[in-house]
């Protein structure tokens, strides 16, 4: 077993990766990653998730957040505050250059998943990272408030609007990147990565060709609980759950991801889950510490999911 293929969101699948890597060759994993948070900003072209993974991966990332660069400030977004610009999206001045790397190589033509390859080959990163897509893809959550676009819900607004209902724009006319498919019918091992299964997952899913791809792959599916003891680790997956009408914990996650995955695997705080979920899913379930608070943590349970894959297979 070497080649691993990872349905990837924002910060949770950043840190699995960033443990992957140290347990298995880096150029042996391929990172499918959500573009569904993609938005325009001051005409720049923000791709967050992407750029989550990839400083997490080229140790650039700022600790505290899980977001962003270490070191960063931010004069460029307070000076653009003072003319009365747009301030709520968190831009730092080094962030920055990425953003107008990419906004100034999409003007000349150049797609998004080239783009990727070519960041992340500067930044020295040896594993595959490309969008799902290189066509648009924009999730449109639907609240009390009206639909709002994925960084007005998520960050402008907070997270705070129950969610009714979400709906992936372009993912109809959309296709996959080049690679995608390949790295899913070719991989050993498929992971979901613990990330929101509606706003990470789900956006990759919607893709014409993906979900087939992955349900039809000779190779295990193992999905990771991002629900801890009825919580989520970081973000609003707990919260969309409930609103959503689905059970607020990692059984609820295991019905969404019944029919999908082969493998479960939740953390030993819902140990006493398992029996059900195996009943009620069919997925072989394995219990395992899943909250990645350091670098061995991260390994562990990368490992961890490679050996469930094994005895899946």
């Amino acid at each position: 077993m070497s080649r691993v293929a990872v349905l990837a969101g924002g910060v949770g699948a950043a840190r699995f990766l960033d443990g992957l890597v140290r347990v298995v060759p880096p150029t042996d994993v391929t990172a499918i990653v959500n573009v569904g948070d993609d938005m325009e900003w001051s005409g720049l072209h923000i791709s967050p998730d992407l750029d989550t993974v990839t400083y997490t991966l080229a140790d650039l990332v700022n600790p505290e957040t899980g977001w962003g660069l270490r070191g960063e400030s931010r004069r460029t977004l307070d000076r653009l505050s003072e003319l009365g610009g747009p301030d709520w999206f968190m831009i730092g001045d080094l962030d920055l250059a990425t953003h107008l790397y990419r906004t100034h190589r999409l003007s000349q033509g150049d797609p998004l998943s080239a783009i990727t390859r070519d960041l992340t080959r500067r930044l020295g990163l040896e594993l595959a990272i490309t969008p799902v897509t290189d066509d648009q893809l924009r999730t449109v959550v639907e609240t009390d408030s009206g639909e709002l676009a994925f960084q007005d819900y998520f960050v402008k607004r907070r997270a705070a609007d129950p969610v009714h209902s979400l709906r992936f724009d372009g993912a109809n006319s959309s296709s996959p990147a080049p690679g995608v498919i390949d790295s899913l019918q070719e991989a050993d091992v498929i992971a979901i990565a613990p990330s929101n299964p509606f706003l990470s997952i789900d956006p990759l899913l919607s893709v014409p060709g993906v979900r087939d791809a992955v349900t039809s792959s000779a190779a295990p599916v193992v999905a990771i609980s991002p629900i801890i003891g009825g919580q989520a680790v970081k973000g609003p997956a707990a919260d969309i759950l409930q609103s959503l009408g689905h059970d607020v914990s990692a059984l609820g996650v295991a019905r969404i991801y019944d029919l999908l995955a082969d493998v479960f695997i939740l953390d030993e705080e819902d140990a006493s889950l398992a029996t059900e979920i195996d009943a009620e899913t069919g997925m072989r379930v394995v219990v395992m510490a899943t909250l990645m608070k350091d670098v061995e943590a991260k390994m562990a349970l990368a490992s961890g999911t490679l050996k469930a894959a094994l005895d899946a297979g």
